[in-house]
C-alpha cells in the first residue's frame, strides 16, 4: 500500500540522479516543490523514457530519451468519462495490473519511476495508529515503480491531455510485513532501464517483490501523527519520534482512506 510519501528533491536534482533530462517545462502541470506529505491528486515528479518525436509527431524509434515529467497522482484511464475516478486509482497491484482494464495498457507501454525520499505507512496498535516513514538509509531516492496514462475529456474540452500515474504495489518483504502487508514495488538502479524501456511489453520478472538485500537498506522510522493531516507538509513530518501514544489533539482519523 502506498497512500502518502515524501518527495523533496528538485526536478533538476532528480534528473541528475536518474540520468535524465529535466523536461518539466514541457508538462501542462507546474513542477511541485519540496513536499513531505505527497497525497493523491497532487502533482508529482515522474521519470519516463520515450522515443522523441519531431514537430509532426513522428517518433524516432532509433533512440530514446529519459526525462523527468510532472503527472497527477491517481491514474485516470483513457476511457474514463470523468477524471475524478483517479482519486480511487492511486495504486496498481503488481499481481493483477496486467489483467485490469484500468492498468493493462499502461503496464505494457507506459511505465515510469516515481522518485521518493520515502513513504509513510501506519501500524495499528489497539485504538491508535503509529505512523512510520520508510526511507533509504543512504539518502538516495527510492525508485517506486509506476504506470501512467493520458486522458482527454470526451467532449474535447481539454486543450492538453491530463497525464496521471499510479504507484505499483507488491507484497511486503521482511520487516515491512510487521507494519503492513503491502508496499511500493521498488526498482533497483540496475533495473531502471529495463522497467522504463518503452519497447518492452513484458516485464513480469520485474513485478516480483523487492529483494531482501534492497529492503535491508531501508530504515523504518517512527514519526509524528502530524503526518495524518495532509495539510501538514514540513520536514518535521519525517523526524524520528518515540513510538508513544499520540496526544489527544493528534489522535485523529486519517484524512485519506489508507
Amino acid at each position: 500500500m502506498c497512500g502518502r510519501y515524501a518527495s523533496t528533491k528538485s526536478a533538476a536534482d532528480i534528473a541528475t540522479e536518474f540520468h535524465a533530462v529535466d523536461a518539466t517545462a514541457r508538462s501542462a502541470l507546474a513542477a511541485p516543490g519540496a513536499d513531505y506529505n505527497v497525497a493523491p491528486t497532487k502533482p508529482v515528479l515522474a521519470v519516463v523514457q520515450r522515443h522523441p518525436r519531431d514537430e509532426d509527431g513522428t517518433a524516432d524509434t532509433g533512440r530514446t530519451e529519459r526525462s523527468v515529467r510532472v503527472m497527477r497522482w491517481g491514474l485516470v484511464p483513457s476511457w474514463a468519462k470523468d477524471p475524478s475516478v483517479g482519486s480511487r486509482m492511486i495504486n496498481a497491484r503488481a499481481e493483477t495490473a496486467a489483467d485490469k482494464p484500468a492498468f493493462r495498457k499502461a503496464l505494457a507501454r507506459r511505465r515510469c519511476l516515481l522518485p521518493a525520499d520515502g513513504w509513510y505507512e501506519w501500524r495499528r496498535d489497539g485504538r491508535t495508529k503509529q505512523p512510520y516513514f520508510i526511507t533509504g538509509a543512504d539518502g538516495a531516492s527510492l525508485a517506486m515503480a509506476g504506470v501512467w496514462e493520458f486522458w482527454r475529456a470526451p467532449d474535447g474540452g481539454e486543450d492538453e491531455p491530463l497525464i496521471t500515474t499510479a504507484v505499483v504495489t507488491t507484497d511486503a518483504v521482511g520487516p515491512m510485513r510487521d507494519i503492513h502487508d503491502r508496499m511500493p514495488l521498488l526498482i533497483a538502479p540496475d533495473d531502471w532501464a529495463a522497467w522504463l524501456d518503452p519497447d518492452a511489453d513484458q516485464v513480469s520478472e520485474l513485478l516480483r517483490p523487492p529483494s531482501a538485500e534492497l529492503v535491508a537498506g531501508l530504515e523504518l522510522r517512527t514519526v509524528s501523527a502530524l503526518v495524518n493531516n495532509v495539510r501538514n507538509e514540513g520536514p518535521e513530518l519525517v523526524e524520528r519520534v518515540d513510538p508513544v501514544t499520540a496526544p489527544d489533539e493528534h489522535r485523529q482519523t486519517l484524512a485519506l482512506d489508507l
